[in-house]
């Protein structure tokens, strides 16, 4: 492939996201060939590729890496492989990561392992000479497709030709475009996490007396709540209906205005399946991801974001028992980190991310190799305009929350 040819970005369906569930507990890595009969997108690599096993896979990135030394960092999702994140310089949630790739001044290339809008944060935080490779094209965020740009930007003129200029504060999770997170810096807005989203949406109601969050509805939900939002004061914009399904006086008296979008990963979890682990150990604590619907948050223990979530059950007393609503690849390495704790995952059914499952260790590869090569693959980059409003909306949260 050549050093200009750009290979498209493919929004995904929510159909694909239950492309790798399975009924047994094993997520044991296959030959590319073998995954490629899942029905989810894959970007196309030299058939090479497609049947090396784990251990000529692992022995050829070690090699790779080794020979790019210094010149490389490899990012690591929480939610990837065992067989990817054992590559990574550093392990994390998708802003630690991007920090953590600006922090590394020396290093030219920037392999991420993780999906799109992940890779695009990365490139607007590092530095003008590094570049940002995400292995497999296809890996992208279901939750992020669900907020089209043109929506957004329609959503954004109704709100302000009913509520005015400055009549509503723009907030989008991590989890969103560089456009989406442009818009926000354009207009008083502002980026959150999901550890932060409290602390970012009480900035805004300090500058404004409505938000609207784009575009996980559970996580604006369950964080309005905990501010004191009432539900009376939420509404769910469905950008296919006129307004979003409201009328303008509705949307005047509105607080909260979030999104219609969620994440396929953390809406499978329920309150059955909460109550199920507390009927098989009276003594479990559940512990839960903000993405998850609202009943279920408030049925839980605890809520809070992944690194909450390790944090807790790292610290936690021998002996406890652990009951965790949120990606099985990371469920699954608490557990395996914490061998003196009962740790398991709320549903029966392991369903990885699907996007996150299409970094396998063979893209990992093929991008490594084609960096020796000279040949620059899947290069992820933002226009300047984009990169510098969407870092205003990042600084903001970064500096003033």
């Amino acid at each position: 492939m050549s050093t200009t040819e750009k290979i498209p970005y493919i929004p995904l369906t929510e159909v694909e996201q239950s492309a790798f569930c399975r009924t047994d507990e094993s997520l044991d890595v296959r030959p590319l060939a073998e995954e490629f009969a899942a029905v989810v997108s894959w970007q196309s690599i030299p058939t090479e590729y497609h049947y090396l096993g784990g251990e000529k896979l692992a022995d050829r990135i070690r090699d790779a890496r080794d020979a790019l030394s210094t010149r490389l960092v490899i990012l690591g999702h929480h939610y990837q492989r065992d067989e990817v994140v054992q590559f990574a310089d550093f392990r994390g949630d998708s802003l630690k990561l991007s920090q953590e790739a600006a922090s590394q001044p020396n290093a030219e290339f920037i392999v991420f392992c993780g999906v799109h809008f992940m890779a695009e944060t990365a490139d607007i935080l590092s530095a003008p000479h590094q570049k940002v490779v995400l292995p497999n094209s296809t890996a992208g965020c279901s939750m992020s497709d669900m907020a089209r740009t043109d929506d957004v930007l329609d959503c954004w003129d109704d709100m302000t030709n009913i509520l005015g200029e400055g009549g509503v504060i723009p907030i989008t999770y991590m989890n969103s475009t560089a456009a989406i997170k442009a818009l926000c810096g354009r207009n008083g807005g502002i980026v959150c996490t999901s550890s932060n989203a409290p602390a970012v949406m009480k900035w805004a109601f300090e500058r404004g007396e409505r938000v609207v969050f784009f575009p996980d509805q559970h996580l604006g939900r369950n964080t309005g709540l905990k501010l004191g939002v009432s539900l009376e004061q939420m509404l769910v914009w469905n950008p296919f209906k006129p307004l979003g399904g409201h009328t303008a006086e509705k949307i005047q008296q509105s607080k909260a205005i979030l999104w219609q979008g969620h994440c396929s990963v953390h809406t499978r979890f329920s309150v059955d399946q909460v109550d199920k682990a507390r009927a098989a150990y009276p003594d479990i604590n559940v512990i839960v991801h903000p993405e998850c619907p609202m009943e279920t948050v408030q049925a839980a223990d605890s809520d809070g974001s992944t690194e909450f979530i390790i944090k807790t059950i790292n610290e936690a007393p021998a002996g406890s028992k652990w009951a965790v609503g949120t990606e099985i690849s990371l469920v699954n390495r608490i557990a395996q980190e914490n061998p003196d704790k009962l740790v398991f995952c709320l549903d029966s059914v392991v369903c990885p991310c699907s996007t996150m499952y299409r970094t396998h260790p063979a893209y990992l590869l093929w991008s490594l190799e084609c960096l020796l090569r000279g040949d620059m693959t899947n290069q992820i980059t933002v226009d300047e305009e984009t990169a510098h409003y969407a870092r205003i909306a990042l600084d903001r949260m970064l500096n003033e929350v």
